[in-house]
């Protein structure tokens, strides 16, 4: 691990760096998890009015100009060499902090649908120019030996964050939150993007050694864009946001499993939803350090399968309260996929990729699997379907791409034994 060899050298500087990326990088999808995904939909409903209905429409729309804003800045980031220009983007990331500390702000006062449409459009082109501004961070200050954990710290800090505070599901909540945790984050940011920091000069030119700039998956060859490599993980990922939008979305608005769980009254819940995430969060980081790709994906896979077949044994079983090991696997199953996803897209890429690469994989896999799946969601709910009918098809698609991706490692293994044994003939 790199950072101890940091550490016993005193190198503030490049330790520094450790803590504004993952800093940044939990800040900004703690944002996206609470007040994004939960706060719109109390400022939608009881706020300005609006129907669950309306609310999701909003929302699938909030996604699909999420998704091609960060494709647009992702590319120009690539083409006019802003990724490696580290002052570039801690600027772009100050004036996204700065537009979203203003819509957090005004948003508990948003009265009519006219008004939460655009304040709706504001906030995806934010989080769309954020992501992959913030992803472009990495090759400046994380070692590549050190990504598998930073993202399982990124990704434990922010799912332990959301579940403890605030309890409420409401926007007046998020708010004072938000604000209060962004203030400070303008005013330090705006210092270290438009002042000389002397203290930073080092992290400027760390993109140009390759154990920082080139990902681990790029060696010896760079993982070109458009590669069937590139975009299998693309479509695994997308599949993974795809089953996770389309089962939690439906398990929150049923009043048994909700209030039992991420909205349970018992504090004792939410440490012990957030202590799970931060445990299967590490748990990932190591894996991701040692294992596969593909393996990774398969246990994502498997774990969405199974979580979600015991919520239909429980349907079916309809006896006493619902088990908290559902919503502990579920929160499992998340913390290990966030982390892949934190990782995986900056170790596909070079310094001259990592815009476009990230933009791709964050705002297709993730913005754009979110905004079919809600979609997909709002069409069952209008044809009555039954929650247990619901969540088998959920069910059904991740053992689907479980059983599928295992026979593309095995398929994958018996080629190469086949080449082997070629080129030894």
């Amino acid at each position: 691990m790199r950072l101890t060899e940091y550490l016993r050298a005193r190198k503030w500087s490049q330790l520094f760096g450790y803590f504004l990326f993952i800093s940044v990088l939990a800040a900004g999808y703690y944002y996206n998890l609470t007040f994004v995904q939960l706060g719109l939909i109390d400022l939608g409903t009881r706020i300005v009015g609006l129907s669950r209905f309306q609310v999701s429409v909003g929302m699938s729309a909030l996604a699909l100009v999420a998704f091609l804003t960060a494709i647009s800045v992702g590319t120009a980031l690539d083409r006019y060499g802003w990724s490696r220009n580290f002052n570039a983007k801690l600027r772009i990331l100050w004036g996204v902090i700065v537009l979203q500390f203003l819509l957090t702000l005004t948003a508990p006062y948003l009265r009519t649908e006219t008004a939460f449409g655009a304040w709706i459009i504001l906030c995806a082109v934010s989080l769309g120019t954020g992501m992959p501004t913030t992803f472009s961070l990495v090759i400046d200050l994380v070692p590549v030996e050190d990504r598998g954990w930073v993202a399982a710290a990124a990704t434990a800090c922010a799912y332990f964050l959301a579940n403890v505070y605030p309890l409420q599901w409401r926007i007046e909540s998020f708010s004072i939150v938000m604000s209060a945790a962004m203030a400070p984050a303008v005013v330090l940011l705006g210092v270290f993007a438009f002042r000389d920091v002397a203290f930073l000069d080092s992290l400027k030119r760390q993109h140009r050694d390759p154990d920082f700039g080139v990902g681990r998956f790029c060696r010896p060859t760079a993982v070109r864009t458009w590669s069937y490599e590139f975009w299998s993980f693309i479509l695994l990922m997308f599949g993974v946001y795809f089953i996770d939008s389309l089962g939690f979305l439906r398990i929150i608005e049923t009043p048994a499993y909700i209030y039992t769980s991420w909205q349970s009254p018992d504090f004792g819940i939410h440490l012990l939803i957030g202590g799970i995430h931060v445990l299967t969060a590490i748990m990932a980081g190591v894996l991701y350090s040692n294992f596969g790709r593909r393996w990774l994906f398969l246990l994502v896979f498997g774990l969405f399968g199974f979580t979600h077949l015991m919520y239909i044994f429980d349907i079916r079983a309809g006896v006493g309260e619902a088990p908290l090991l559902m919503p502990l696997f579920y929160s499992g199953a998340v913390s290990f996929y966030t982390v892949l996803n934190f990782a995986l897209w900056p170790d596909m890429s070079t310094p001259d990729t990592i815009g476009r690469h990230s933009a791709i994989g964050v705002g297709f896999a993730g913005f754009l699997a979110t905004f079919l799946s809600t979609a997909v969601v709002l069409y069952m709910e209008s044809t009555t379907m039954p929650l247990v009918n619901h969540l088998n098809i959920v069910d059904a698609l991740a053992l689907l791409l479980f059983f599928l991706l295992l026979v593309m490692v095995y398929a994958r293994r018996m080629v190469m034994l086949a080449h082997s044994r070629e080129q030894k003939t």
